[in-house]
């Protein structure tokens, strides 16, 4: 017999082994989880689900807006490359006519009269079927300076005018819908009062 039998005796030992039996017992019943509740499961389920739908719900409306935004670009800006060409084509014609002198036009030639004629009515007749689709030219003279709408040439020295507004136009500028088709190429003031903030607001708005 061991020590710890001489000193507790053999019914000593049986409980002791008992109750590690218990301890080991309790131990594996509480490392085991208990069966989940079958509510519980469904409505952690209904809420993932729910998750999901409204997930891909969002994604869809972003999408359908995409898409919409892109077909309504396409059907307005489908012509800008086209319409581009146009105007370098409306610029020589432009080029043709200013280079008729005056009083040669002035006097009475018919068939240089008619032919000047045709030319404009040519002209027009381009820039009119531009502006049906969403072509339209700027005319900045008199407006601040805006960057995103104009480009300055030169400057032009004048005290009376407020510095950095448009004075001359070289080339007409134009826009299709809200993008710049091409800039106006424009002559700015320099050296007068500086315009009110109020204005310039309102010229850049």
């Amino acid at each position: 017999m061991t020590d710890e039998t001489k000193k507790h005796g053999p019914d000593d030992v049986v409980d002791i082994n008992f109750a590690a039996q218990a301890a080991a017992d309790a131990a594996v019943e509480a490392e085991t989880p208990a069966e989940a509740d079958p509510i519980d499961v469904l409505r952690a389920e209904n809420a993932d689900l729910r998750d999901k739908y409204l997930r891909l719900a969002a994604e869809m409306d972003n999408l359908r807006r995409r898409t919409e935004r892109d077909v309504k670009d396409a059907k307005s800006y489908s012509v800008a490359g086209f319409a581009r060409d146009m105007l370098a084509v409306s610029d020589n014609l432009r080029r043709a006519l200013d280079a008729i002198p005056a009083d040669a036009r002035e006097g009475g030639d018919a068939g240089l009269t008619a032919l000047a004629e045709g030319v404009e009515m040519t002209e027009r007749s381009m820039l009119a079927a531009l502006e049906r689709h969403g072509v339209r030219k700027l005319d900045p003279i008199g407006e601040k300076f805006d960057p995103n709408f104009h480009q300055a040439m030169f400057e032009v020295p004048n005290p009376e005018i407020a510095s950095n507004t448009v004075v001359q136009v070289v080339q007409a500028g134009y826009v299709i819908g809200e993008r710049v088709l091409r800039p106006a190429m424009v002559g700015v003031s320099k050296g007068g009062p500086k315009a009110p903030v109020g204005e310039a607001n309102a010229a850049q708005a």
